[in-house]
């Protein structure tokens, strides 16, 4: 890599960085190109990216971004993984890093606030966005339904008066 494709290669990490709000760093020292394959495709499908980056042109591009708590973790065989959803990046490395001990997490940073190992797999326990979207959306839509049988439940209780009066008159004729 020549100076001018590290400065471009710079550029766009620490544009990313600027536009991500989670970046997981893991070790990843002896896997082999069929688990990289596998877990870059875990991460894509979970709408998040992973890429192994020389840790002097990850650190340049770290300065002046959110993300600068992680230079310390940036050393050795490390690779960076990001997503706009936080949860969801944490999800996939932790789960990977599960079935392959190859795969060490260090650590992270979720917007300026860095976290261990243990930290983001806190947050990889956490419900997913749209998880969350979809417990929001039944809390919301639980008090319509009780109030519509509230509603219905005077009616219902008057029907239920008039056919008991109704079988009383028929049975005393």
């Amino acid at each position: 890599m020549d100076r001018t494709e590290k400065r471009e290669f710079v550029a766009s990490l620490a544009a990313v960085f600027a536009g991500t709000s989670m970046v997981v760093v893991t070790r990843n020292d002896g896997l082999t190109v069929a688990d990289v394959t596998d877990l870059r495709r875990k991460v894509r499908a979970a709408g998040a990216t992973y890429k192994v980056a020389k840790n002097r042109l990850a650190t340049l591009a770290l300065d002046g971004t959110q993300f600068e708590g992680i230079k310390p973790l940036l050393k050795g065989p490390t690779a960076l993984a990001w997503a706009a959803d936080p949860v969801a990046v944490a999800k996939v490395i932790v789960e990977f890093a599960k079935t392959n001990e190859k795969l060490v997490l260090l650590g992270g940073a979720l917007g300026t606030q860095t976290l261990n190992a243990d930290g983001v797999k806190a947050l990889a326990e956490l419900p997913s966005l749209d998880t969350l979207r979809a417990q929001l959306v039944g809390l919301i839509s639980t008090p319509a339904t009780r109030i519509a049988g509230v509603l219905q439940a005077p009616a219902g209780q008057l029907a239920r008066v008039t056919g008991a009066w109704a079988r009383k008159g028929e049975a005393a004729a």
